[in-house]
């Protein structure tokens, strides 16, 4: 078996803001395995300032696993403990490389037959016409679940387009999320949680920034709205602090990136667990090429949970591979008679 790696930086349609800033590029790489004459394709891609494997020495490590990828999975696993995108990426080739088609990772009747999974439509931060527009366009391609990104502008504005939304859609019409990413302060989080509450949100990912466990703990004991984890479960390692933070915080919901927690095993751990706390959970994206997303869509279906899930962001990028997936109507589908772009994917892997 040999392995080499390829650089390929998304490019946004339209900026995209987050209480973190703006987005405009994404960076991401492609690793390549080969063996008896056949290729499997995985992606690590970063989340600069947020993946916990954002650090110099990045693709220094990228061309060691490939150098290596003769030790086996397990040995390259261990070796890349602060890695979890290229974890990801490893996990991802391994399965392309052993299925007779290198983009069916997880075979189902998601790939087979078309059934689709629920998404949320997202509804990224900018000013209030911005941000209503995007509301509109998501309404009228049938979605019936948004996430709103919050936390950079006014917030008294960020109620306004709240009280908007309720003022036409009910909570039985539209399911509300809101993402903080970290924006509010301990201090200010308790009172702005309370005025959120009024518009019968589902819940609020990461209303304060992670690490701080007893403010979030005490966030989560007393909040009207339920809150879901999201950054604060990056970095975190292992199964017995895994549990340590699940048992301590006790969220209402946990949010898995597997491209920021390690991939699919790792994800299943958090699972797992969470499940055994009656916590609840959904899988998102981390802003993935198509071919990321594919492979994070077709495990997510295996999973067989009904919630809307975070998966609807294929459409972001002017430079993404054409692919089977396809959002129509609030659920993403893989259609079977669309195809890859051969020409793009012999170069990635040539």
């Amino acid at each position: 078996m040999r392995a080499s790696y390829r650089k390929h930086v998304l490019k946004f349609k339209r900026p995209s803001g987050t209480s973190r800033g703006i987005l405009n590029e994404k960076e991401t790489w492609f690793l390549i395995v080969y063996a008896n004459g056949k290729h499997g394709i995985g992606e690590c891609g970063i989340l600069r300032g947020l993946s916990f494997d954002d650090v110099p020495d990045y693709e220094e490590k990228l061309e060691w696993t490939c150098k290596n990828i003769h030790l086996g999975k397990e040995a390259l696993f261990a070796e890349l403990k602060g890695y979890p995108s290229i974890r990801f990426g490893l996990e991802q080739a391994l399965l392309s490389l052993k299925s007779p088609n290198p983009f069916e990772l997880f075979p189902s009747d998601f790939t087979r037959k078309e059934v689709p999974i629920p998404i949320n439509g997202l509804i990224w931060m900018g000013d209030k016409d911005f941000m209503l527009e995007q509301i509109k366009n998501k309404l009228d391609e049938g979605f019936d679940c948004l996430k709103m990104k919050i936390g950079a502008i006014d917030f008294d504005t960020e109620l306004e387009i709240l009280a908007t939304i309720r003022s036409n859609f009910s909570k039985n019409d539209v399911e509300l999320r809101v993402d903080a990413n970290g924006a509010f302060t301990s201090q200010e989080a308790g009172h702005k949680l309370n005025l959120l509450a009024k518009y019968e949100l589902h819940s609020i990912e990461q209303p304060i920034k992670p690490g701080n466990f007893g403010a979030m703990q005490q966030l989560c004991r007393h909040s009207p709205v339920p809150i879901a984890l999201d950054e604060e479960l990056i970095g975190i390692e292992g199964e017995t602090k895994k549990v340590e933070l699940l048992q301590n915080i006790n969220p209402q919901y946990i949010i898995l990136k597997p491209s920021l927690i390690g991939g699919f095993k790792s994800s299943l751990e958090w699972i797992g667990n969470a499940e055994k706390l009656k916590i609840g959970w959904w899988v998102t994206s981390a802003l993935e090429s198509n071919i990321g997303l594919n492979a994070i869509s077709q495990w997510t279906y295996t999973l067989g949970n009904k919630m809307p899930q975070g998966l609807g962001t294929g459409g972001l990028y002017t430079n993404n591979f054409e692919s089977p997936l396809q959002v129509k109507k609030g659920h993403l589908f893989y259609r079977k008679g669309l195809s890859w772009q051969p020409e793009l994917i012999q170069k990635l892997c040539t």
